[in-house]
Formats: structure tokens, sequence, C-alpha cells
């Protein structure tokens, strides 16, 4: 097993039209406006940008993001990181129940130093970690779509 090797999936149900999520999602430099764990989104270009991301642990994950696919009729926006995170995170939305199904998959090896030496023992705390960011991005998204 390679300890610094990670897939995640999390299920967002939305209160919210498809076209609504995904015209938030795609603004990457607002998520910091919903989502409390990212901290700063600075764009490089149009396609690219750089994003500091700290949850409950003492340490900042700096990645630069590339966008790899934006396709809003199939409801997907996918990008390409390089950084203390090397690999691929992707939204896909679906309509359901009124409002939209977003499904958020994530695969990435971990470069930052510090968490390789911890890769055994640390391993339960970035799961952790990673599940609360996620469950307080979701509550950051609802009450944003809430409000607009």
């Amino acid at each position: 097993m390679d300890w610094c090797h990670y897939r995640f999936r999390s299920v967002w149900n939305l209160p919210a039209a498809p076209e609504t999520v995904y015209a938030v999602l795609e603004r990457a430099q607002d998520y910091p406006r919903w989502w409390p764990q990212v901290r700063a989104v600075t764009p490089i270009d149009d396609r690219t940008g750089t994003a500091r991301l700290r949850s409950l642990l003492p340490y900042d994950i700096v990645v630069t993001a590339e966008e790899s696919r934006r396709d809003p009729g199939r409801g997907v926006l996918e990008i390409a990181m390089t950084g203390d995170l090397d690999g691929w995170a992707r939204w896909t939305l679906a309509a359901a129940d009124g409002g939209t199904r977003a499904r958020y998959d994530q695969e990435v090896d971990v470069r930052k130093a510090l968490m390789r030496r911890l890769a055994v023992p640390g391993r339960p705390l970035f799961l952790a970690n990673h599940a609360l960011m996620m469950r307080s991005g979701r509550r950051g998204l609802v009450a944003y779509l809430e409000a607009v």
C-alpha cells in the first residue's frame, strides 16, 4: 500500500439547480467566500491558479491547479494539481430531487515533506481532516447558494 496515495469521493445534495451550482463551482477564486478551509485562491491565468488550503491540522497545503476539463453541458469541472499534492480533482453535477447532486472525486499523491514523514501514523488524522473539510465545504456552499 502506498501510504501517500489518497482517493476521495464526497456526494453533496444541494438546494439549487445544476446550472447555478456549476456557475459557483467554476469560479474557484470565490471558494474562500464560502469554503473556510480554502484560505486563498490566486489566479495565474484563465486556466491556472494556486490555492492554499488548511483545515483542522496545523499545516497549509499549497497546490497549483490547472483546468483540464470544463464541460457545462455534462456538469463536469476537472483540474490537475501539482505542489504539495499531485493528482486531480473533479466535480460532476446532476439534477436530483429539485436540486443538484454534486459528486467530488479526488486522487492525489502527497508530496509535502511533513505529511510524507508522518504517512503511516498520520493517515487516520489526514483522512479525518479531509472529511471535516468536505463537511464544512458542503455547509458553506449550501449557505452561499441560499443567499444568492
